[in-house]
């Protein structure tokens, strides 16, 4: 049976635009993306098994060209337009927060940082720079490559800091593994920044492993 001959109400479109994008499962929203299925399924057929396949809706969301492109149903064409609107949710939460959002606890900034770097392959070092309120006043990704004292500069992340009158800095960095545990290497690295910022009456608030979770070293007591 098509999409177009169930009830008005279970069909992915309509139920969001009743109810809102919140109301359906992860497979009816990639049900709407995909807009069409094989031979013999459905989109929400597909989206299922896509799901099955890949045990998450973020593993699908995160592989990459060769394997997206893998499935059946699916090619570059459809691969371009996951990779346009994953950037384009990655901005619209960027600029939301340079509208002056506050970072009022680590569960903000880890949303954020998540956003920006858990899909990343390469580590990459990146701070948020606060104001005395803790709004955001910018975002930069500064190193990238292996985080260790060696490629990691506190005097680049001090120039920046005092080049955007910064009162604040929340640092961050991925783990590609996925095992966001902070290294003895993060630990040193953070110990550095932070008598480095100190130099020039600059705060640092935290230091956020990112990984398929988020661990914040403050609240380990590491900062």
């Amino acid at each position: 049976m098509s999409i177009t001959d169930w009830p008005a109400e279970e069909r992915p479109r309509e139920k969001l635009i009743q109810r809102g994008a919140a109301a359906l499962s992860d497979a009816e929203l990639l049900a709407i993306f995909l807009r069409t299925g094989t031979q013999g399924k459905t989109a929400v057929d597909l989206a299922r098994e896509l799901l099955d396949r890949y045990g998450s809706l973020r593993a699908l969301l995160e592989d990459d060209a060769r394997g997206f492109c893998g499935n059946k149903g699916l090619g570059l064409a459809k691969f371009a337009q996951l990779q346009a609107v994953l950037e384009m949710a990655r901005r619209h939460l960027r600029e939301r927060l340079e509208r002056g959002d506050a970072f009022t606890d680590p569960g903000s900034a880890r949303r954020f940082l998540q956003q920006q770097l858990r899909h990343r392959e390469v580590e990459v070092f990146a701070s948020l720079f606060l104001d005395t309120r803790h709004r955001l006043i910018e975002y930069a990704e500064l190193f990238t490559g292996t985080i260790d004292g060696a490629s990691v500069h506190p005097r680049e992340v001090v120039k920046k800091a005092l080049a955007v009158n910064a009162a604040a800095v929340i640092l961050a960095h991925n783990h590609p593994s996925g095992v966001a545990e902070p290294s003895i290497a993060d630990q040193q690295i953070t110990r550095r920044l932070k008598d480095a910022l100190a130099l020039v009456d600059v705060r640092l608030l935290d230091h956020i492993v990112v990984g398929d979770d988020c661990i914040s070293m403050a609240e380990r007591g590491m900062v």
